[in-house]
């Protein structure tokens, strides 16, 4: 029985010690947007998975910083994959977005470019809603307004979001088996106005600007990937087009 050894790689000092201290997760502070950083991680360590999570996913700021998000969501993970298949990882999941649909941002497009790249080298990418209570999500910006007694702020009453929990994130990138993009069945979207209402409980909301490259409405696949989706189980699996 191989015993299975969890390794972490990050910019987050202070979080790569929480892991150790918390769950006894070894790791070091490192840059996937340096070669050298992924070769020497990878060729000591020699991972069966990799998790790449890294990116910048931030809309509104990507657009005023383009280079920064092209260096780690497109270098960065040009860099791991390279390291991946020169150390003959078998199992690489990718983290992505379902702003890579149809985007017209800087992040979407971003992160749409390295979904490409992970795919096509006969990897996993598992293409997330938006997750409720994560790092950059809705939920923690409100509960900040409503704790230092500011109004909620929504940008628009039209608009409507695919919301996933972190528990949903989770099972998708662990049953996610296989080459392709994987998606998980959200049904039907949320208006984000009325989640709103329903957290406010009476607390005022305001309506404030649509960003630069944000959008009211969102896909979890195109019209041309929705004809080739396959139905497994909870999930939907677009195949990878290159043999």
């Amino acid at each position: 029985h191989k015993e299975h050894i969890i390794y972490a790689i990050d910019l987050n000092e202070t979080g790569i010690n929480d892991l150790l201290v918390d769950y006894g997760v070894v790791g070091r502070v490192g840059d996937i947007r340096d070669y050298e950083t992924c070769n020497d991680v990878l060729s000591d360590f020699r991972p069966d998975v990799i998790y790449h999570a890294a990116a910048y996913k931030m809309v509104n700021q990507m657009e005023t910083v383009p280079l920064e998000a092209i260096k780690t969501n497109v270098i960065g993970t040009y860099n791991l994959l390279h390291c991946a298949k020169r150390y003959e990882v078998p199992t690489f999941k990718y983290i992505s977005t379902d702003k890579v649909v149809n985007s017209h941002s800087v992040m979407g497009q971003t992160k749409k470019l390295a979904e490409t790249m992970v795919v096509n080298q006969g990897y996993t990418a598992v293409r997330f809603g938006n997750v409720l209570g994560s790092r950059g999500s809705v939920i923690p910006i409100w509960q900040r307004q409503i704790d230092q007694d500011k109004p909620m702020t929504v940008t628009d009453d039209r608009m409507e979001r695919y919301l996933m929990t972190i528990e949903e994130a989770v099972s998708l990138v662990i049953n996610a088996d296989g080459p392709g993009v994987w998606i998980l069945d959200m049904k039907k979207k949320i208006n984000v106005l009325e989640l709103a209402k329903q957290i406010a409980q009476g607390h005022p909301i305001k309506m404030i600007v649509q960003r630069i490259g944000e959008t009211l409405d969102e896909h979890l696949m195109t019209a041309e990937e929705e004809a080739t989706a396959v139905k497994n189980g909870p999930y939907y699996v677009i195949p990878n087009k290159i043999s």
